[in-house]
C-alpha cells in the first residue's frame, strides 16, 4: 500500500507513517509509480479488454476507457493478437475523362474558343491545346523581339565658343598692356576663364605677377619706415598711412 493509503486507514498523517518506517524500507518514486501502475493493472479486466481489442477497438482507445497509459492496456494483450501498425492504403483510383479529339477539332474549327471548351471538358486550356493541329491554331504566334540596329556614333561637335564684344585681338591688347584678367571679365560681363581661354598659355602671368600687379605696393623705402617708426608710431599707424599690411611694413623695415 502506499504511504497516503495507510494514512488514511490508521488515521494518522503521512509525516507520521515516514517516520515510523526505516530508511532501508521507504521506497523511491520511480519504484512506487511501478508498484502503482502494477497494482493498477492487475485490476483491469484482461479478457474484457482482448475481446473489445479483437472487436477492432485500438489501444489508445482503450486506455481513454479505463485511464490507464496505452502501454499497460499493450501489456495485456498477447503479442499474436496485435494489429500490425501500418496498414495498407487502398489506391484511389482517379476516374480519367475521355476527350474526343475530333469533336474538339471541330467545335474549334465552329468558332468556339480553347478556354470555353476547357470550361465545358472539365481540363486546362493546355490539354486543348494540345489536341488541336498547329494549322488550326488561332493563337498568335510567339514574336522574336527584333534586335535594333546599332546606332551609329554620334560625331563630336565642337561646343560653340561665347561671342564677345570686344575681339580677341583687344582682349590681348588690353591683357599686354597691364589689365588683369579678372578686370577685363568684369568690364565684359563674363567669366574670368572665359577671358583666360582667348590668352595664349606662353603669354599668361603666373600667380604672383598677377598679384603685384593686382595690388602695386607704394614707393616707399626702409628709411621712411625708420623715420616714422622713430617719430612714436605704431606698426599699424605706419601701415595705415603708407598703405601697406603690417607684414610688409615690419618686412621693408
Amino acid at each position: 500500500m502506499p504511504q497516503q493509503r495507510v494514512a488514511a486507514t490508521l488515521g494518522i498523517s503521512i509525516q507520521a507513517v515516514t517516520a515510523r518506517l526505516d530508511p532501508s524500507q521507504r521506497r523511491s518514486r520511480q519504484e512506487a509509480a511501478r508498484l502503482a501502475v502494477q497494482q493498477q493493472g492487475e485490476l483491469l479486466p484482461q479478457d474484457e479488454i482482448i475481446t473489445q481489442y479483437v472487436q477492432g477497438a485500438t489501444i489508445t482507445e482503450l486506455g481513454q476507457l479505463y485511464q490507464v497509459h496505452p502501454s499497460t492496456i499493450r501489456r495485456r494483450i498477447p503479442d499474436d493478437l496485435i494489429r500490425p501498425h501500418s496498414r495498407t492504403p487502398h489506391p484511389r483510383t482517379r476516374r480519367r475523362r475521355t476527350l474526343a479529339d475530333e469533336e474538339i477539332r471541330r467545335r474549334y474549327r465552329a468558332g468556339e474558343s480553347s478556354y470555353a471548351l476547357a470550361r465545358e471538358f472539365g481540363v486546362s486550356p493546355h490539354t486543348i491545346r494540345a489536341r488541336i493541329p498547329d494549322t488550326d491554331w488561332r493563337g498568335r504566334p510567339a514574336r522574336k523581339t527584333p534586335t535594333p540596329p546599332p546606332r551609329p556614333p554620334k560625331p563630336r561637335t565642337t561646343s560653340n565658343r561665347m561671342t564677345l564684344p570686344v575681339p580677341d585681338e583687344e582682349i590681348l591688347a588690353r591683357y599686354r598692356a597691364g589689365r588683369s584678367a579678372s578686370a577685363i571679365a568684369r568690364e565684359l560681363g563674363v567669366d574670368c576663364r572665359t577671358i583666360l581661354r582667348r590668352i595664349p598659355e606662353d603669354e599668361r602671368r603666373t600667380h604672383r605677377q598677377a598679384r603685384r600687379l593686382n595690388r602695386p605696393a607704394p614707393g616707399i623705402d626702409a628709411q621712411s619706415i625708420r623715420a616714422l617708426r622713430a617719430q612714436g608710431l605704431t606698426w599699424a599707424a605706419i601701415a595705415a598711412e603708407t598703405g601697406l599690411s603690417v607684414k610688409t611694413v615690419r618686412t621693408r623695415a
